[in-house]
This record gives C-alpha cells, structure tokens and sequence, in this order.
C-alpha cells in the first residue's frame, strides 16, 4: 500500500511540473489596463459533493491575492485604472478518496465584471461565469487531495482563476483600449459552471467509497 500511495503521488507531481505559469515575468500590456479596484464577493458559495469545506473570508482573501499578484501595478503599468470585481459562487475541494474508485477533482466556478474608473462605465454585458480546475494534477481519476491539503488546493484554484481572468482580458482587449488576442484552448479553464452543466467532469464515473 506504501508503494502505491508513493507511485501515486509520483505521478501526480509529475503531472503538476510545467503547467503554472510565471508570473515573475514581465507580461505584455493589455492596452492602458492598469488595476484599480480589485474586490472579490464570496456569500456562502455551493458546496460541490464529496468536498472539503472552507470559510468564505479564507476565499476571499485567497481571490483579492491572486488577482493582485496576476494584474496588480507590480506588472502592469497601464495609464488607465480599471475595477475588477469576482464573486466565488461555488467550488469543490477534493479530498484524499480512493485511487481508481472515488478522487474528486477540485475546481472554482466565480464570475467577473470589469469597469472603467473614469467613466464609471461597465465593460462587459453580463458578468462572465467561469470553472477553472487546479493547474495540475492531470492523472486521470487521481485528485489533488492526495498531495495537497485545503489550503494549497484554493491557491491553485485562485491562481487560475486569476489567469483565467487575464485570458478573459487579452481576449477582449478593446475594453481596455488594446488588441483582442486568439489564444489556445487550456483544457484547465471552462466557460459556464461545471457542476450544474458537466458534474462528471469532477468525479468521472466514480462512486463514493464506503466509510466504516
């Protein structure tokens, strides 16, 4: 059993090296984007099943961090300020299940809204909803609960939810005055909220173990 569990996290590291991205490095612009407002709204979330649970100020705290690491005037540097605002409506935090027969995935699924400062001016239509999955972990039917505990599963989560967010903002560049940009799909970032639309994506074909 020591062995498998060591394979297991074995694997799981391996399927973590090279996917996070470096936010040490200086990005390009987006347009004049510099931030300005960054507030994050977490209101007792959904729960996703078969998860760890965690208090909503401790994603809150987790969210206004990644967003301010990511887009903050550290990186860019922009002659416009813009708002950022994202609400945690719901996430799964997986716990260490049973390899093969029950390891959830762990994701976030939030909102975003932008705004410009000067005009006070909504830039998006209707707020954007997004599942962000950690970045890492890509064994299938192997959760992070295996190797990471609650509070290194939301700093994953918050941290490509902050990188989704600037992919939402490349891709719409003109809000803020810049070119919008094609980027590649990244199978770690979906559109809509998964555990309404697609819940297999989170335990496929798993059941939960057996407790004594």
């Amino acid at each position: 059993m020591r062995v498998w569990t060591a394979l297991i996290g074995l694997a799981v590291l391996t399927a973590c090296g090279g996917i996070r991205d470096d936010i040490t490095q200086d990005p390009d612009p987006i347009g004049s984007f510099r931030l300005g407002h960054n507030i994050a709204v977490v209101n007792e979330p959904v729960q996703g099943p078969f998860s760890r649970t965690v208090d909503d100020a401790a994603w809150q705290a987790a969210m206004v961090k990644a967003v301010d690491d990511r887009l903050g005037n550290a990186r860019f540097f922009g002659d416009k300020y813009f708002h950022i605002g994202v609400a945690v409506e719901g996430y799964v935090l997986g716990y260490p299940g049973v390899p093969l027969v029950y390891s959830p995935k762990s994701v976030l699924i939030f909102s975003v809204n932008f705004f410009e400062d000067s005009t006070q001016t909504k830039l998006n239509d209707e707020a954007i909803q997004l599942t962000v999955f950690e970045p890492c972990c890509t064994v299938p039917l192997i959760g992070s609960g295996f190797t990471r505990s609650a509070e290194e599963q939301m700093e994953g989560l918050a941290f490509n939810a902050a990188r989704a967010i600037e992919r939402t903002m490349r891709e719409n560049a003109h809000w803020f005055g810049g070119t919008p940009e094609v980027l590649a799909e990244d199978a770690t970032i979906r559109t809509g909220n998964v555990l309404r639309d697609n819940p297999e994506l989170v335990a496929p074909d798993q059941q939960q173990p057996a407790t004594n």
